[in-house]
């Protein structure tokens, strides 16, 4: 009886964790033949039982189901690979149906405003989304000259607040934007 017991259980652990979130899970066995499971064990007579999956597996695989899509927008608009990739982790992390508080859409978080001057129908596309953005970022670039902290700025917080700034705007959520841009691509970079 108690075997089934253990068996029903670890089954039902089983499909509970089946494509959820992962923790490490610990099993013990009283001295009246109870199983107990939990996270956090409370004593030493705990061992562990399921070991959490990583977490970067999923997230390398998003991340680089849409290389080809960057690479094709890099060779027509001349934007750097690793920049596109960069913006598109800030602006989504790699979610193609996001949309911001604000209204931005899809991976690259394009304004409903730009869709048509950006070549963008639906939002939703990643390759339009990608193309899109990395058109919009061509078009910064060459705006502010190179300067990529200021087309960064821009791409956030529009190009007329980095106009009339000169510089990046005094605004705490554009200031954390670019240098959260900034360290991801460097990161890719290197990597």
């Amino acid at each position: 009886m108690l075997k089934r017991i253990k068996i029903f259980l670890f089954v039902i652990l089983i499909i509970l964790f089946m494509g959820k979130a992962f923790a490490d899970i610990y099993t013990f066995i009283d001295s009246k033949g109870i199983v107990h499971f939990t996270n956090v064990p409370t004593s030493s007579d705990y061992r562990l039982y399921i070991k959490e999956k990583p977490k970067k597996i999923k997230q390398l695989y998003r991340s680089r189901q849409y290389d080809d899509i960057i690479k094709k927008a890099q060779k027509r608009f001349g934007v750097e690979f690793y920049l596109i990739k960069a913006v598109i982790k800030i602006e989504s992390n790699f979610n193609p149906d996001a949309v911001s508080k604000k209204g931005a859409k899809g991976l690259m978080q394009i304004m409903p405003g730009n869709f048509k001057s950006l070549l963008v129908k639906d939002p939703f596309n990643p390759s339009q989304n990608i193309m899109g953005g990395a058109l919009y970022l061509q078009r910064l670039l060459k705006r502010y000259e190179y300067k990529l902290p200021l087309a960064l700025a821009a791409y956030n917080a529009g190009p007329e607040a980095v106009d009339r700034y000169k510089r990046i705007p005094p605004y705490r959520e554009t200031q954390n934007y670019v240098k959260k841009v900034m360290e991801t691509y460097s990161q890719y970079k290197k990597s």
